[in-house]
C-alpha cells in the first residue's frame, strides 16, 4: 500500500508515491478518505499525526517534506531552524519554511522564504535525517536579526541553557558579519543573553525589567540557612531591595513534578517551599505569571512597591 511508503514521522512524497507505481487519482482518493492531508505541492501528511499535531510540530513537518525535496544546496534556518534545533517558539512567524541556499535565493515562494547564503563551514551542520540545518550560534543570530531584541534574547538563553553554543562562538560568529543589517539589535542580544534562565517567561521578564527600567535582577538566587545548608533558589532576585522573585508557568510546575504527584500536592509543595526562603531570609517574595509580562507598568509598580517596603 501507498501509505507503507511514509517515513516515520508520518510524511509521504508524491514522487516516492509515483515511482511505487501509483497515479494522483489514487492519491487524491486517500485524502478523500481522510487518511492523507496535502501539506504543500507533492508533499502529503497521515491524517492521524496532523490532526494531533499543534503548529510547531506541523511547521517541522512541513520543514521536513521540503527538505526532502530540496537537494544538499540548502540549510533549514531562521525560525525552521530554531524549531529544528528544538528551541522555543515564542514570537516566531511559523507561516512559512525558511531555507537558506548555499548559493542564491533571495525570494519568496508559496510557504517557503529562500534566504541568501555566504554561510561558513561552522555556520552548518547537520540533522539526524541528514539534512542541512543552520548552526545553533548562526541560528541565534538570523532569528535575532529577522524578529530583533526580545525573541532573539529568547532563543539565545535557551540554546545558551541547553549547552547548544555559547557566548564566545555567538560573539565570534558574529565579528565575520558586521556588514549584517540590524547589527544593533544583534549586538544588544549577545549583550542580554544568559543562559541561567530557564524559561521562556524567565527571559521575558528580565525584559520587562530592561525597559521598565527596574533593577537588573540576579538570576537563579541561592539560599542558605545559618548552618550553610540549601534551603532552595529563586529565578530572580534583587538581593540590594530583599526581593526574592518567581516566574509561574503551567510549565514550570511539571518540571517539578515529582512522580506519581498530582499537580495540586505539587503546587503545596513549592508554597511550602516559597515560606522557607521567606522565612530564611526575612525578605519578601513576588510570583509573576504570563498576563503579568503582558501589563509591564502594573507588573512593574508592583515590583517597585515591593522594593520600597525593603527601603
Amino acid at each position: 500500500m501507498v501509505l507503507e511508503l511514509m517515513t516515520p514521522s508520518g510524511l509521504l512524497l508524491r514522487r516516492d508515491a509515483i515511482a511505487s507505481g501509483y497515479d494522483d487519482k489514487h492519491l487524491l482518493r486517500l485524502v478523500k478518505r481522510g487518511d492523507l492531508i496535502r501539506i504543500r505541492q507533492g508533499a502529503y501528511a497521515s491524517s492521524v499525526v496532523w490532526k494531533v499535531s499543534d503548529e510547531p510540530a506541523r511547521h517541522a513537518l512541513i520543514s521536513e517534506a521540503v527538505l526532502l525535496q530540496y537537494d544538499d544546496h540548502v540549510a533549514l534556518s531562521h525560525d525552521s531552524a530554531c524549531l529544528a534545533h528544538g528551541g522555543p517558539n515564542w514570537g516566531l512567524d511559523l507561516r512559512a519554511i525558511h531555507l537558506t541556499h548555499f548559493q542564491g535565493g533571495g525570494r519568496a515562494t508559496a510557504g517557503l522564504v529562500h534566504h541568501n547564503g555566504s554561510c561558513h563551514v561552522t555556520d552548518v551542520t547537520k540533522l539526524p535525517t541528514g539534512h542541512w540545518v543552520t548552526s545553533p550560534a548562526r541560528t541565534v543570530l538570523d532569528v535575532a536579526t529577522r524578529h530583533g531584541v526580545d525573541v532573539g534574547v529568547v532563543v539565545a538563553d535557551d540554546f545558551l541553557h541547553r549547552g547548544l553554543t555559547t557566548l564566545d562562538e555567538l560573539r565570534m560568529c558574529h565579528a565575520t558579519r558586521q556588514d549584517w543589517p540590524h547589527g544593533l539589535a544583534v549586538r544588544l542580544v549577545l549583550d542580554l543573553a544568559d543562559g541561567r534562565s530557564e524559561s521562556v517567561g524567565e527571559t521575558l521578564w528580565r525584559g520587562l525589567c530592561r525597559r521598565m527600567r527596574l533593577p537588573r535582577p540576579e538570576l537563579q538566587w541561592h539560599v542558605y540557612d545559618h548552618n550553610g545548608v540549601l534551603v532552595g533558589r529563586t529565578d530572580l532576585a534583587w538581593p540590594h531591595h530583599r526581593l526574592l522573585g518567581e516566574f509561574d508557568g503551567k510549565s514550570k510546575y511539571l518540571r517539578l513534578r515529582l512522580q506519581g504527584e498530582t499537580i495540586e500536592e505539587t503546587v503545596m509543595r513549592e508554597k511550602a517551599r516559597e515560606d522557607r526562603l521567606r522565612e530564611t531570609t526575612g525578605w519578601q517574595m513576588i510570583r509573576v505569571v504570563w498576563a503579568d509580562l503582558f501589563r509591564p507598568e502594573q507588573t512593574a509598580a508592583r515590583i517597585r512597591r515591593l522594593m520600597n517596603r525593603a527601603a
